[in-house]
């Protein structure tokens, strides 16, 4: 049920005002996988003029967020409680898709792994979290959130 209502999102605009603040797009998704994308350009440098690694870690997160999100059941959110991210090269201009899948999805916990590659299809960085089933006020914080920008989207 959650990838059609994800799907949904897609056609509407993005899933998330973060996606527009860094710029970053949710460009598929399928049962426990997610494709999200990023053009870098001088607005996500640190002072060396590289990607700032904390973009990457938006950009990983997104991608794991959504794979995971495709595995919840209708009263169900998610919490990411750890994720790890290792950097292999930098990355100036360009842009980069990152592919997201879920490894292990238990009742209460799930293990989604990430890679971040560039146009040319090099690893820029290899992410993993670990993501916190919710079964509380947050899941219909969600479900609230999403039914208003469909609403807002086709008035």
């Amino acid at each position: 049920m959650m990838l059609e209502t994800i799907r949904a999102w897609m056609r509407d605009g993005e899933p998330m005002p973060v996606c527009a603040l860094v710029g970053m797009t949710v460009e598929a998704v399928e049962s426990g996988w997610c494709r999200a994308g990023l053009e870098v350009g001088p607005q996500h440098w640190t002072p060396f003029g590289t990607i700032h690694g904390g973009i990457l870690c938006d950009l990983s997160d997104l991608a794991m967020g959504m794979a995971f999100m495709t595995t919840l059941a209708e009263g169900e959110a998610l919490a990411t409680i750890e994720l790890k991210i290792n950097y292999f090269r930098p990355v100036r201009t360009g842009p980069l898709v990152a592919e997201a899948r879920v490894v292990n999805r238990g009742r209460s916990t799930g293990y989604v792994d990430c890679e971040i590659k560039d146009a040319a299809g090099k690893l820029i960085a290899k992410a993993a979290s670990t993501c916190m089933v919710t079964r509380d006020d947050r899941a219909v914080a969600i479900a609230e959130m999403f039914s208003k920008r469909r609403k807002d989207a086709n008035s």
